[in-house]
């Protein structure tokens, strides 16, 4: 019997500007497994959130080809009314703003009851509290039956973000997406959602895309970890293989940028995202942010490399990429 919950193929998801389409998420191909952390990184603009309301059909003026699928379930060709009972039930997100997600004039409690209201009716009004009750201990919310009756400005930060989980977790979805789900909180509360994350996995087995710019979230956090850039998948391993033996520019110059202790300078990184409109679509990607790298160490079509069992990288630049300051590396010729 398969293990595999969600299958992402060839999938391209554009957005109009002016009278042109420009691909947020181009050509992604993607799997995740049952019980399984899948972890997304890439800095801002690399089109990870993108993706992420693309699997949940999120996008109302974007187009989406390609594939998405569910459980066997086509979502990107599945009508509104059955995408409707699936979204909140089999699959879930948890968004990034609290604040933007819950309705300030709504209770938390009603808020919680309107997402098992829609997707099991048989539940009447009292199951419909002790459940909202028991997720909100799941969440680790003290005092579950005062916040019921609260509004969202009455709870701090953390508190918002624990009845967000509450949300998404209340039908037991199959597949769970966090986009950035610690942003904007400290430390503390960070390392507290992440553990809730985690028992969640445990608990209701569900199959959890993580995306975040925390390289430290993924190494704890994540079976394994797709590196996104500029709207591309360019890395994709198993955690323990990614972090042991990083091979794409862009991976290694991302894990190169997290400050280690004993460093006299911080690594940047040449250049940004460019924007959507600007983004190269031919050659690789990330070549004009290494310039060092000769144009002929790059492919034309750049693919992706499978260069052990499930350690894929994309364009053959790997082999030749080293850092500047490196002179060993730079005497060799290659990384």
């Amino acid at each position: 019997m398969s293990n595999e919950l969600l299958k992402i193929k060839n999938l391209k998801t554009s957005f109009r500007i002016d009278d042109e389409y420009y691909a947020a998420v181009d050509d992604v191909t993607l799997t995740l497994n049952k019980n399984e952390i899948l972890g997304i990184v890439g800095e801002s603009g690399s089109g990870k959130s993108a993706l992420a309301f693309s699997i949940m059909r999120l996008h109302t003026r974007a187009k989406i080809e390609g594939e998405i699928s569910l459980n066997n379930q086509n979502i990107v060709k599945m009508p509104k009314s059955k995408l409707n009972k699936i979204r909140g039930d089999e699959m879930a997100m948890i968004f990034q703003d609290p604040l933007t997600a819950l309705n300030p004039l709504m209770p938390i409690g009603r808020q919680i009851e309107e997402n098992l209201f829609l997707h099991n009716k048989k539940l009447g009004q009292q199951g419909r509290k002790k459940r909202t009750i028991e997720l909100l201990n799941l969440v680790g919310i003290p005092r579950p039956e005062r916040v019921y009756e609260q509004f969202p400005h009455e709870l701090s930060g953390g508190m918002r973000q624990r009845v967000i989980i509450a949300i998404a977790i209340a039908n037991d979805p199959e597949l769970l997406i966090a986009d950035e789900p610690t942003t904007a909180l400290d430390v503390t509360i960070q390392a507290q959602i992440l553990d809730l994350i985690q028992e969640l996995k445990q608990k209701i087995h569900a199959g959890i895309i993580l995306i975040t710019h925390d390289l430290g979230v993924v190494a704890e956090m994540a079976d394994r970890v797709a590196v996104m850039y500029a709207g591309q998948i360019v890395e994709i391993a198993p955690v323990d293989k990614l972090f042991a033996n990083p091979l794409h520019p862009y991976t290694r110059s991302l894990l190169n940028s997290v400050p280690t202790e004993g460093q006299d300078r911080l690594h940047v990184i040449q250049g940004v995202v460019p924007t959507l409109k600007n983004l190269p679509r031919t050659g690789c990607r990330f070549a004009e942010r290494i310039p060092w790298v000769d144009a002929s160490h790059h492919e034309e079509n750049p693919d992706l490399h499978e260069v052990e069992p499930g350690h894929f990288v994309r364009c053959t630049c790997y082999k030749h990429f080293y850092f500047p300051d490196n002179k060993e590396e730079q005497e060799n010729g290659v990384s």
